[in-house]
């Protein structure tokens, strides 16, 4: 096996400025030098990419980057791991630069700087929006409707906030989450080099969403992720898709929940055996365990492959993401009693405070990693680019 050499550098300033000259550099350095070892080429989707590339530039980092799940099998398996002198740490780089990649793509840009302490400013989220809503409800609202006991069907909920002012607030907020990601991600391309076209070709969307819904770049080779530690399992992959499954059903059971009043006439709350309750019971257990595994796993993983600096961000995401599933079983457990005022109050400013932030947090790793799996797909079906004058 070829010993690389990990002082070649050819990097510049980067194309677009987003990531540091720093991390530029490093980044480079370690990809050089996986280049020329190759040894992790079947863990994952990284190195296949980076085996297609000659040179390493910002646009170039930034996709590979955000093609890394984090499963951690490279680190234990380089043979340039640290103590050696070239200390490649692959998933603290690559950590390092998604980092930058979530910080400079944020939408608007005045709010990037959230990104520098997002762990408090998520958790004052998660704080302050439910108390102004407990407020807000408790002002507007009558003593006797808001600590009153309601038949659910009297419309419990729209006694203490009508339908249409949850309405509006929400979509206002699911409208601005939108623009958000979409920003983000239009820039995000743009400095990948792609045109936007392609990131709208179908062959390519198709495999990048079957990548994506699937986990499959969780599985480290095959065996699972080295995570928490150096033995492969699947606890990651588990607890990550009931984390994914369990939003994409509470999702679809607000969805259902909306034809019914909108379209059939069906006011909340609905009856247990109903299909949102159904969709919003078993969504909602799953973002009790899968969170709640999630940040076990993170507690008890090796400290040399944690990327610390990221830690407030996922720890208070997740954290957001229980109570949301919380509050949401507290609500159909109280939602006839007298607690149904402040608990549907706590709930929604829950929610309400998991939207505001959903932009500034660790949720847009979902959208810069599909971007980067649709951008894998593509590059598989492109001819390998050569330097001039080589065969």
């Amino acid at each position: 096996m070829p010993t690389p050499n990990p002082q070649t550098s050819l990097v510049t300033i980067g194309e677009t400025g987003k990531l540091t000259l720093a991390i530029l550099q490093d980044g480079e350095r370690v990809m050089r030098i996986c280049n020329a070892c190759r040894y992790c080429e079947g863990f994952c989707a990284v190195f296949p990419a980076m085996e297609r590339r000659m040179e390493f530039g910002e646009k170039d980092l930034l996709y590979l980057a955000n093609l890394c799940h984090d499963c951690g099998e490279c680190y234990y398996s380089c043979q340039y791991a640290p103590p050696h002198e070239f200390a490649v740490h692959i998933p603290q780089t690559m950590a390092e630069i998604r980092r930058q990649t979530y910080r400079e793509y944020a939408w608007p840009g005045a709010l990037k700087g959230l990104f520098a302490h997002n762990g408090l400013a998520l958790a004052l989220g998660a704080l302050i929006a439910p108390l102004l809503f407990l407020v807000y409800l408790y002002t507007v609202a009558t003593p006797g409707v808001f600590f009153g006991a309601h038949a659910v069907a009297d419309g419990a909920f729209y006694r203490v906030m009508p339908h249409g002012a949850m309405v509006a607030l929400f979509s206002l907020l699911g409208i601005g989450v939108c623009v958000a990601f979409a920003a983000g991600l239009y820039r995000f391309w743009r400095d990948l080099g792609e045109p936007l076209s392609t990131l709208f070709d179908m062959r390519a969307l198709k495999q990048a969403m079957v990548d994506a819904m699937t986990l499959r770049y969780l599985d480290g080779g095959g065996e699972g992720c080295a995570y928490p530690d150096e033995v492969p399992s699947t606890a990651r992959r588990t607890f990550h898709h009931l984390t994914f499954y369990g939003f994409l059903l509470c999702f679809a059971a607000t969805s259902v929940a909306a034809f019914y009043h909108n379209v059939m006439g069906w006011k909340a709350p609905y009856a247990l055996l109903s299909v949102p309750v159904i969709f919003g019971t078993i969504g909602g257990i799953g973002l009790l365990i899968g969170p709640v595994g999630l940040l076990w796993l993170k507690i008890i993983r090796d400290p040399e492959t944690q990327d610390r600096k990221q830690s407030g961000m996922d720890t208070t995401f997740l954290a957001m993401l229980f109570l949301t599933s919380l509050t949401g079983f507290l609500l159909l457990i109280l939602r006839e009693s007298s607690a149904m005022g402040a608990v549907l109050a706590i709930h929604l400013g829950i929610v309400a405070g998991l939207f505001i932030t959903m932009p500034y947090g660790k949720f847009v790793h979902a959208i810069y990693r599909s971007a980067a799996l649709v951008l894998n797909a593509l590059d598989k079906r492109r001819p390998l680019k050569l330097p001039v004058g080589e065969i």
